[in-house]
């Protein structure tokens, strides 16, 4: 056991002890996550507010049917579910770019949100050829499902593809991803060219990214996939850690890496599946706000995953706010809002990483 924990620290030793500094960065985040769900309930076209609803309860008045239904029924889900799926995309960039060992990993970039968006995709057209009884027993889990299969199917493909004699390549993995997006968008046209006008409506809303469809069901389906991926992830912390040294050294400290490496993938495959399977094509959370995080809190992994997480939901609500604010009364497309956010960033890391990318 010391060995491991001798390995789980060696990111921390690399820049210092900054466990002081992670705290204070971990409650600021979580103190930011708190104020950002407070507004995200309050900000909106119709000039409901949080607060006055609160006050009014407090001194004995009820709250408005209108009101209730705005608060309750639409901002809230819509918060809880925008948090969710934030925090799943920063933990699952911290976690792929911690097995890649390198931080241009992200979900979305290396093609795990493609192959995620093609399993619900296909289940949103051909779902109705599913024989009756299989249709009934996954009811309403089937986009979802869908979505963490083609998810966790991509990640280990790209995997595989990169890693060669114990060692991955950054260069590999992306020009796979690229191959894997562009064969996913391929199949993705193939079935918008077969899809009735209802099914058109949906694969719209996936490919742009939103929240606006919220609501208490889609929450219960991919709530506690998100929360059980979420819940995995400390438990990598310390197998990431040792990771940094090499998959051979990880192995002599103790780490049973091939199983942790199973154990990440599937974690990633189902956080980025349930995500993309309610929310659509939201991309770049996952590479900006771990990499933001490791320059302030430095790569140990013990704090990374948690505060990326709080970070991660904080961010997507300032994302959605902005989405539904910026040409009120109509909603902009969140994945536009992160793409303007996380194109330029990217770039910057990309610049910045270059020798990372040698053949």
């Amino acid at each position: 056991m010391a060995v491991v924990e001798a390995g789980s620290q060696f990111a921390s030793r690399q820049a210092g002890d900054r466990s002081g500094r992670a705290m204070t960065v971990l409650i600021g985040c979580a103190i930011l996550l708190v104020v950002m769900m407070m507004a995200s309930l309050t900000v909106g076209a119709s000039g409901t507010s949080l607060f006055q609803a609160l006050m009014a309860w407090a001194s004995g008045e009820p709250i408005e049917l209108r009101e209730r239904v705005i608060l309750f029924d639409i901002r809230a889900p819509r918060t809880l579910l925008g948090a969710l799926v934030g925090a799943s995309l920063a933990v699952s960039g911290a976690v792929m770019q911690g097995l890649f060992r390198n931080p241009l990993a992200d979900p979305g970039l290396v093609g795990v949100s493609a192959g995620a968006g093609l399993g619900a995709i296909l289940a949103i057209v051909l779902g109705g050829l599913l024989p009756p009884a299989l249709a009934v027993l996954t009811g309403m889990y089937t986009v979802p499902v869908a979505a963490f299969v083609g998810g966790w199917l991509s990640t280990i493909l790209l995997y595989r593809v990169a890693t060669r004699k114990g060692r991955t390549s950054v260069a590999v993995m992306l020009l796979a991803g690229i191959a894997l997006g562009a064969l996913t968008g391929a199949v993705a046209g193939l079935m918008v060219y077969i899809a009735d006008d209802n099914q058109l409506r949906d694969l719209t809303f996936w490919g742009l990214g939103s929240l606006a469809g919220a609501t208490w069901a889609k929450l219960m389906v991919a709530g506690p996939l998100i929360v059980l991926a979420l819940a995995a992830t400390p438990f990598l912390a310390r197998g990431l850690d040792a990771l940094t040294l090499g998959e051979a050294t990880a192995g002599h400290l103790g780490i049973p890496v091939q199983r942790m490496k199973n154990i990440a993938i599937l974690t990633v495959a189902c956080a980025t599946g349930a995500s993309v399977a309610v929310s659509g094509g939201i991309g770049f959370v996952g590479i900006v706000v771990p990499h933001l995080l490791r320059l302030s809190v430095g790569p140990s992994h013990r704090y990374l995953l948690p505060i990326s997480a709080l970070l991660g939901a904080a961010f997507l609500l300032g994302a959605d706010m902005i989405s539904r604010t910026i040409v009120a009364p109509s909603e902009l497309p969140i994945g536009i809002v992160t793409a303007t956010i996380g194109g330029p960033f990217f770039l910057y890391v990309l610049l910045r990483n270059r020798s990372l990318l040698d053949m």
